[in-house]
């Protein structure tokens, strides 16, 4: 087997970043007032400017699979030719621009320059990310490809917009029920960004730079166990099952805001944690590596709310990591689901201070059915 390295990595947020103040004039206001949990959910999660594919007025300005390529293409900015030899393009997200085509070929269609390639297109939630990376760290292990590349997008910003609600809206109005959409879709409007991330994988390290090795990437999911949690497409019903977009009409559709993001908020807290990060300690154990050997741990996380309950729950398994080796760029990129961690190690990856030997562990969780990934880099 050959070993795997990540050489570049490259990211893209498109137009100008976006302060909290400034959200409802991109995003809009439902029924014409300002969000009663607006304020609840910014002083919570903590984040203080993010990016929309859109103008202050409505108008697109990027597709997800545009974004991702212009990712793709910043892995190359220094030498375009180079772009000719890649044979894999293995790309997540949980926001495509369409059912189908899949995500991945869409983003191939703006990227001529590649030729006639393998594409992939792991689907899932912040999780679909770490799945693209690990079906191109496996597929250079193997040597079944020289040069591959993996991305991560997200364009979450049009399913946010006031317009997205307002049919909705309308018919509490029409039922004489309180016009307020509810907190499982009002929440999720202050939490998420625009953006894409890539690497570029190969089987030797970056003669001409830095490069991280690709120790291993691990992942689980406890669906088996729990009900969904977020979810978009479909109506969570009593039972905790999910009822499909398909098996609603289209006035349903409608006044139901079915293609909304939705989130268990309280499932969220009680889960989101204590499940995956419990399981770290045995992914650990496994591999032979303690925290004592990482030097910098990048948690994936939607808000600043769950940052000391990850630290409680490492220090409880005997896995405390200090909090001087802790990285987020929560802050000023907002919550970009899959290409969360993509865009946390392009700026890690790129500041110039890595020192060889050093090891970054990524951890990416995913509340939608609570599922997990793990990743060990080593700087070379």
């Amino acid at each position: 087997m050959s070993e795997a390295y990540i050489t570049r990595a490259a990211k893209f947020l498109p137009n100008e970043s976006v302060p909290n103040e400034e959200m409802e004039q991109y995003l809009g206001f439902i029924n014409g007032k300002p969000s009663k949990s607006k304020s609840i959910v910014l002083r919570n999660n903590r984040i203080k400017s993010r990016y929309y594919a859109y103008t202050r007025d409505g108008e697109p300005t990027h597709t997800n699979a545009e974004m991702a390529a212009l990712a793709v293409k910043g892995l190359f900015a220094s030498d375009p030719e180079k772009i000719k030899n890649v044979d894999l393009l293995s790309c997540g997200t949980s926001s495509p621009d369409q059912i189908m085509p899949s995500h991945g070929v869409m983003i191939h269609g703006w990227l001529p320059e590649t030729g006639m390639i393998e594409v992939v297109s792991p689907s899932g939630v912040c999780c679909a990310g770490m799945h693209a990376l690990k079906y191109a760290y496996m597929s250079i292990k193997l040597k079944d490809k020289k040069m591959a590349v993996a991305a991560a997008s997200e364009r979450f910003s049009p399913s946010l917009r006031a317009g997205q609600f307002e049919e909705e809206v309308q018919q509490l109005i029409r039922l004489e029920q309180n016009p307020y959409v509810s907190f499982d879709k009002d929440f999720l409007r202050w939490m998420l960004s625009d953006g894409a991330g890539a690497f570029l994988i190969e089987g030797e390290p970056n003669p001409n730079g830095p490069s991280l090795k690709i120790e291993w990437i691990e992942g689980c999911s406890f669906a088996n166990e729990e009900e969904a949690c977020m979810y978009m497409g479909a109506h969570k019903q009593e039972d905790g099952t999910l009822k499909s977009y398909k098996d609603f009409s289209n006035e349903e559709i409608l006044e139901k805001s079915i293609f909304s993001i939705k989130q268990d908020v309280k499932l969220l807290s009680e889960k989101i944690v204590k499940l995956g990060f419990s399981n770290l300690k045995s992914i650990l154990l496994e591999k032979g590596v303690t925290m004592d050997d990482v030097d910098y741990f990048l948690p994936h996380i939607s808000s600043y709310f769950f940052e000391s309950k990850i630290e409680d729950t490492l220090n409880e398994n005997g896995i405390p990591v200090p909090k001087e080796k802790w990285f987020t760029n929560l802050a000023s990129a907002g919550n970009v689901g899959a290409a969360s961690i993509y865009m946390m190690v392009e700026e890690i990856f790129n500041c110039g201070l890595l020192k060889k030997g050093e090891k970054i562990l990524l951890a990416v969780p995913e509340s939608s059915r609570f599922s997990y990934m793990f990743c060990l880099l080593t700087v070379c």
